[in-house]
């Protein structure tokens, strides 16, 4: 189906390991020569072919095709989903149709209802998913039609045609509501199913009403959104599909709703405030089925269909490779094409530079998806400009990198629960594949060829029009070059693509995206493209929605940008590097006046760091769902409870010098309390002790010297017996005891000089001998100083990876 193309395209075959194995082992030791080695059985494989007339040169086949079922009689491969989740039987399907006249923003007038939020105490629940798995689950299993068993109808039962109760349903691909309840005749409230695993990240909607009321206004009220700041107060529309008006009008999704209003909830858990979305609106039919959505829904399956029509197509199929990346979590595949014109020599299939392009890590995105649809339908075409681009470019595309997020009507994540866009840098493969796949793909193309962009297709929920986040370079040599291709894409789509919304700063908790470990690669052009959800506020098309067919555009003129920064006839470039500069220096000079400086910068404008004068992207859409997968995550938190378990059993060690010293002291005194008591009941030792303080100031030595000789110190180990709690002989307690009292007698009278040697030396003019310097002090200090950061141990999750 697909024919063979050059030397760009021969890393993606994927022969058998064993043959390839065999092969090279004997093309290594010269056997390959030999005829009669090349016609044994062991040779004998599908996946060499030989020369007609037997002749002794083999070669390996053309990988096989990626897809039984792209054969074109035979069904798609039907999504797999958890188990967990129940998934209805009928095909949901949409036509694709751009609206006659400009979708406005909504006004508001400042009178918007805000409705209290009622719940299921003074509501009847109308609708209710229960298998829903949330967080302290964790993927295990998935298969076709998820969950087993027969499909329970969580919506209500109507009572006759003349109950106007409405039919919910969100159990089909890309759907997403947990619970309706009603509040009133035409009034519900709504609840969306946070991502899988997760209980967090409500932003995206999609689901079906049926048994509508034409002439009745309704209100619907989502009560559990997350994000303080939408563009639905800004003028967004929600999206309505009527399907009595798509088979008999061939109208498609439209903007729709009145009295939208975007408000905290008044109900709040203590944990996290909620924000409530509500709007009216009117059916056009009666008995109607209909859909509401974020954006125009775009599926796994949509995906698998407009595939399949590349690989059915034999033109389209000469350039475009189609591959299976890798499987995700669930088992769904991943797919990878590899867009080139086939090359006539070596050389020049060796000079082309690769593009890779990206889309639907964030699953709820599907802005990402038009945008690529847009790409594709223009490189894959036969335009002058698409057959440059192929001869001139590789291009390495992966349209959907988190399918099982898209499969389940997930937001932000994968089924591993985690953002794919922060674990870029990942070395778990397998709970990562999709990313680490990816990562490693582009890995392999940059040994072969240098690559010129890197572009990751992104949704923005609350700033409109398009933009891009890039990365600042400090090199040099390539000042403001990141910039270029951003101001071009801006002359290009001027009614679209905001260039002053472009960011270029890297932040620290951005490192894990996409665009900066490409860039860290070694891209210099590495971005995240951002088109919004909402609408343009630029040229003509100021203060209208986005339709597919703009989103689609935009992927053309993607292309177009390439062939611009490309060029080479250096003009356009050179142009854009004079306004970047220009531009450059007004953010300055604005900067300073805001800070109330009045500087002349001179000819050293240019050495400011970029970062320095440039906000952080905190505004775009990220999240805190970092740090390991679920189910390692599970994990860990038993060893780190376990462990927690332990220590309590266990005396917990001082950990400051200050603490140690503390315990040291009270110790002691406890020890010499104790002690005292039995020394003082020897006559010998009560008199010794009583000759001593009676001593003049120059006999103290020939004393000391005595009482030293007739004990010998301590050793280290008895002194550690002594701080773990555990009693001395009385011998020792005796000398512990002289001690103390030698100390004593110097603090009374400073001018005195005690032999025997202090804990810590006082005096910082005169050394202690070398044979009575406390060196176990020290030593012991220093292997608790060493044990210190080594006292708390984590569990270790061993992974393996593989090149």
């Amino acid at each position: 189906m697909f024919p063979a193309l050059e030397t760009d395209l021969k890393q993606e075959t994927h022969p058998d390991p064993y043959e390839d194995f065999m092969y090279r082992h004997l093309q290594y030791y010269g056997y390959y020569k030999d005829s009669s080695v090349l016609s044994s059985p062991l040779l004998k494989r599908r996946q060499l072919l030989r020369e007609e007339f037997g002749e002794a040169n083999p070669r390996l086949r053309e990988p096989r095709d990626l897809f039984a079922f792209f054969s074109g009689s035979e069904p798609l491969q039907a999504p797999r989903w958890p188990v967990e989740c129940e998934v209805i039987k009928e095909n949901i399907h949409h036509i694709e149709r751009v609206p006659p006249q400009p979708e406005y923003f909504y006004q508001p007038t400042g009178h918007e209802k805000a409705p209290e939020v009622v719940g299921e105490d003074k509501g009847t629940v109308v609708y209710q998913l229960d298998s829903v798995p949330t967080k302290g689950s964790c993927f295990t299993s998935s298969r076709v039609g998820g969950k087993r068993g027969t499909i329970k109808e969580p919506a209500v039962t109507l009572q006759g045609p003349e109950d106007n109760t409405l039919l919910f349903e969100s159990r089909f691909e890309s759907g997403n509501l947990q619970k309706a309840v009603r509040v009133d005749t035409y009034e519900y409230e709504l609840t969306l199913r946070t991502d899988l695993y997760t209980n967090k990240h409500t932003q995206w909607f999609y689901f079906r009403v049926q048994n509508t009321r034409k002439d009745a206004t309704y209100r619907f009220t989502i009560v559990n959104l997350l994000k303080p700041k939408s563009l639905y107060t800004v003028g967004m529309k929600p999206l309505v599909y009527s399907q009595l008006d798509a088979s008999t009008r061939n109208i498609g999704w439209r903007r729709e709703g009145s009295e939208i209003r975007y408000y905290k909830n008044n109900m709040d858990d203590g944990q996290q405030p909620f924000y409530c979305l509500t709007w009216t609106v009117q059916f056009p039919h009666d008995q109607d089925t209909c859909f509401f959505a974020h954006f125009y829904p775009y599926t796994y399956t949509d995906l698998q269909y407009y595939l399949l029509s590349v690989a059915n197509n034999p033109l389209q199929s000469r350039f475009c490779k189609l591959r299976t990346l890798c499987r995700s979590l669930a088992g769904n595949a991943v797919y990878l094409l590899t867009i080139t014109n086939p090359s006539r020599t070596p050389q020049e299939a060796a000079a082309k530079k690769g593009v890779v392009l990206s889309a639907r890590a964030h699953p709820g995105e599907s802005n990402g998806s038009w945008v690529m649809k847009g790409f594709l339908d223009f490189i894959l075409g036969n335009s002058p400009d698409a057959e440059l681009l192929r001869d001139i470019f590789v291009f390495k595309v992966v349209p959907m990198l988190n399918p099982d997020g898209v499969i389940v009507g997930n937001y932000r994540c994968s089924l591993a629960g985690r953002d794919l866009n922060r674990h870029y840098k990942t070395v778990l493969k397998e709970s990562f594949p999709c990313i680490w796949y990816t990562r490693n793909m582009v890995k392999r193309l940059l040994e072969e060829r240098e690559v010129l962009l890197y572009c990751d297709f992104h949704g923005h929920s609350r700033k409109n029009n398009i933009f891009l986040y890039g990365c600042n370079n400090s090199d040099r040599k390539y000042w403001l070059h990141e910039r270029v291709f951003p101001l071009m894409l801006s002359k290009n789509a001027p009614e679209k693509f905001s260039f002053h919304s472009c960011n270029f700063k890297v932040q620290k908790c951005k490192e894990g995206t996409g665009r900066v470990v490409m860039w860290r690669m070694g891209i210099l052009n590495s971005y995240t493209l951002e088109s919004t959800f909402g609408g343009s506020t630029l040229g003509d098309k100021r203060d209208t929605h986005f339709t597919t067919e703009d989103l689609k555009s935009l992927g053309h003129l993607v292309c177009d940008t390439l062939l611009d920064l490309c060029d080479p006839d250096r003009a356009k470039f050179m142009q854009c590097l004079a306004e970047l500069k220009e531009l450059l220096q007004q953010e300055i000079h604005k900067k300073f006046n805001e800070l109330g400086q009045d500087v002349d910068l001179g000819e050293s404008w240019n050495d400011i760091s970029l970062s320095d004068i440039e906000s952080s992207t905190s505004g775009s859409d990220s999240s805190l769902s970092d740090g390991l997968p679920v189910h390692l995550l599970n994990i860990a938190d038993e060893l780190n409870q376990k462990k927690r378990m332990d220590k309590k059993k266990k005396k917990k060690p001082p950990q400051t010098r200050k603490q140690r010293n503390e315990q040291y002291h009270k110790n002691n005194l406890i020890r010499e309390l104790k002690s005292t008591e039995d020394a003082l009941e020897r006559a010998g030792f009560a008199s010794a002790v009583q000759k001593r303080s009676t001593l003049p100031k120059d006999s103290g030595h020939a004393s000391s010297s005595t009482i030293q000789s007739e004990k010998p110190r301590l050793s280290e180990s008895q002194f550690n017996g002594r701080d773990q709690g555990l009693s001395l002989d009385p011998s020792e307690t005796t000398a512990l005891v002289l001690t103390k009292n030698k100390e004593r007698m110097q603090r009374e009278n400073p001018g005195h000089t005690v032999s025997c040697s202090p804990k810590r030396s006082t005096n910082n003019s005169r050394e202690p001998a070398p044979d009575a310097t406390s060196k176990w002090l020290r030593d012991r200090f220093l292997a608790t100083k060493r044990g210190r950061a080594t006292m708390v141990v984590y569990p270790s999750l061993h992974v393996c990876t593989y090149p």
